[in-house]
């Protein structure tokens, strides 16, 4: 599977030959990580099911959502797009779906896909069944589930928002006020804090080979998933052995200043009794931090495995192949 410098699995990026993997993966999150690490699996596994934070209270998702009390479409939208094919139909309907109508009339910020979605919502009255549809239409590779049945707030516990009071402990509601703050994110909550979770969500975790988290906004993409009260029952109950993807970078607002093994720390307080398998990061995004990522991913049970994946380009994105070799690696020796 790899080799081992300083102690760390050394993981290569290409994806092994012989029979094809077939595992049931669940992947969590939101937003562009979730789109990164299903753009990824869809290389490496059929069986794949995302479920999406649904949270989003800013722009076309926000408005369709206060104006129609649905789900915020947004993060689902994006989901079903990294799950279709590399043919002409799949990236056809992926930028048909992503395309956002521009200008100031009343379509203007809204994207083809979230106004797609909550069509078929009204149209059948049931939100699993609608993303099922779009998800037939787009070809794509795995299902789209929301972790929660109903709209959520987030509520972040935030240091130093005021610049002039630095260690004054604040609240800020809302994922833009949480994802935008000029303070420190300490911990989120949610609002409700017991929502029902999505029971097919609750079950493809439950049914999973693998659970992937991350990567992603770590307190409104990522943490949300440990706070459904159902959700995170089935996190900590599923036979399946789990994965965490961290960032190429730290995020602005949310995660400035921290290291790589900070959003580990962050994790374990938010979900104490959560173990993890694997926790995958890039090897130069880790760089002068393994000694302390080795030991925060141990304290969660789990193994560090470091890979080149990163895009070639300098950006701070993950490239898909490569990030499904890794996964394709991490999961064929996890049946060796």
């Amino acid at each position: 599977m790899g080799d081992r410098a300083d102690g760390v699995l050394q993981v290569l990026p290409e994806v092994p030959a012989g029979r094809p993997l077939r595992p049931q993966v669940a992947a969590l999150g939101g937003g562009h990580g979730l789109f990164a690490s299903l753009s990824a699996l869809r290389r490496v596994t059929r069986h794949l099911t995302a479920i999406a934070t649904v949270a989003d209270d800013g722009g076309s998702s926000g408005r369709l959502r206060r104006q129609f009390g649905v789900l915020p479409p947004g993060d689902l939208r994006m989901a079903l797009a990294a799950l279709c094919g590399d043919d002409a139909w799949g990236t056809t309907w992926s930028q048909v779906v992503q395309h956002r109508f521009t200008g100031e009339a009343e379509l203007g910020g809204h994207s083809v896909g979230n106004l797609l979605i909550v069509a078929l919502w009204e149209l059948l009255g049931d939100t699993v069944q609608g993303l099922d549809w779009v998800g037939r239409l787009l070809g794509a590779h795995g299902r789209v589930l929301p972790m929660a049945s109903v709209p959520l707030d987030l509520a972040a516990e935030v240091e130093g928002a005021d610049p002039d009071r630095p260690d004054e402990i604040t609240t800020v509601r809302g994922q833009v006020a949480c994802a935008s703050t000029t303070g420190r994110v300490r911990s989120i909550s949610l609002i409700p804090p017991d929502p029902p979770a999505c029971p097919e969500a609750v079950a493809a975790v439950r049914d999973a080979d693998w659970v992937v988290l991350g990567p992603g906004s770590w307190f409104t993409s990522v943490l949300p998933h440990l706070l459904v009260p159902q959700l995170a029952n089935a996190l900590l109950t599923t036979p399946a052995r789990r994965i965490v993807v961290l960032n190429l970078v730290p995020q602005p607002g949310e995660t400035e200043g921290f290291s790589p093994h900070a959003h580990l720390e962050v994790l374990a307080d938010h979900a104490p009794q959560l173990t993890i398998d694997v926790v995958l990061a890039d090897r130069r995004a880790a760089e002068g931090t393994t000694a302390e990522l080795e030991k925060a991913a141990g304290l969660l049970g789990g193994r560090l495995v470091l890979a080149d994946l990163a895009m070639g380009d300098g950006s701070p994105r993950h490239d898909p192949r490569r990030l499904a070799g890794t996964f394709a690696q991490i999961f064929e020796g996890s049946e060796a």
